[in-house]
């Protein structure tokens, strides 16, 4: 194992903003695998050569990655692709230039990218946990299952309580009334079972094209388009990822889009069509811009396990 940290400095050539672009890969506040800070990003994620813990902090123009563990090594290779590094956000930049809104949004937001984890597990798992909940009761079932069944993660962060993801072999063993204690029903519960006894599988899709990825995740029961989406923007960095069935993605689009109060996944996918290969990055900076679409109704409440 490595006990001292090995380091890497990646020259930026273009702004980077850190915390927005791993933002997404944070499961809310006290996610045990993850902490945002003034110092940086720590993050505990299992490697293909084992744990590893990762910092990535900005040091004038240099991206500056630190990594301790069994798998330091490999995390550090892969930290630019983590940090966004070999994300394109100028790709957008044609796609709108008939489109003051998003024209504005992605001038402001020169920094945005896409992170490229290539853990396919530690964005399926809680993504099936976040199916048909609140963030709230979504954020506190993964505590519960990383705090049970994690383990400390490398280095100095594993001291101060930073957990590696529960090991797939870990998850698949459970008997799915093992998941009641952290809120999760039958369905969720024996979907993440399935998923993780092919694990392997899935984590190797990340050689596969786009479409064979999806399908490949799709292929189980369980795991719809949403799902699949939300995978495949972090997991793989897919720009274009459009997360349907989503609560309240239809109505930001078609508020922002449209100024048309209500929007459904076809609607949605109509405005969007225009930047077909971005679709995902236009979501993204509308989530970033504070554009709410009009709230009619009460907010969604939270259910007990007893009722799903």
């Amino acid at each position: 194992m490595v006990t001292t940290p090995l380091e890497g400095t990646f020259l930026l050539t273009r702004p980077l903003d850190l915390r927005g672009t791993l933002g997404p890969l944070w499961r809310g506040r006290g996610d045990p695998t993850m902490r945002i800070g003034p110092d940086g990003v720590w993050r505990a994620t299992r490697t293909p050569e084992g744990p590893a813990t990762i910092h990535l902090a900005i040091a004038g123009t240099e991206l500056v990655a630190r990594t301790w563990g069994d798998g330091a090594v490999w995390a550090l290779e892969q930290a630019p692709a983590m940090a966004g590094l070999l994300d394109d956000p100028d790709a957008l930049v044609p796609l709108v230039a008939g489109q003051p809104l998003l024209r504005e949004l992605a001038r402001r937001h020169p920094g945005l990218r896409f992170p490229r984890t290539l853990a396919v597990m530690e964005s399926l798992v809680p993504a099936i946990i976040e199916q048909k909940v609140t963030g709230d009761e979504a954020h506190r079932a993964w505590r519960g299952l990383v705090r049970t069944h994690g383990e400390p993660a490398p280095g100095p962060a594993g001291e101060a309580g930073l957990r590696i993801p529960p090991p797939p072999a870990v998850l698949a063993a459970l008997p799915y009334f093992g998941f009641h204690t952290f809120g999760l029903e039958r369905r969720r519960a024996e979907t993440i079972r399935r998923v993780a006894g092919r694990a392997a599988w899935l984590e190797a899709a990340t050689e596969l094209s786009p479409q064979v990825r999806e399908a490949r995740l799709r292929s189980f029961p369980g795991v719809g388009p949403w799902t699949a989406a939300e995978v495949a923007a972090r997991a793989w960095g897919d720009p274009d990822a459009v997360s349907l069935g989503d609560f309240h993605l239809p109505n930001l689009v078609a508020w922002a889009l449209a100024r048309e109060p209500r929007g459904t996944d076809e609607r949605m996918l109509e405005l969007l069509e225009p930047f077909r290969g971005q679709r995902g990055r236009v979501i993204r900076l509308l989530e970033v811009s504070g554009i709410r679409a009009e709230r009619h109704g009460p907010r969604y409440a939270g259910r007990r396990i007893e009722g799903i």
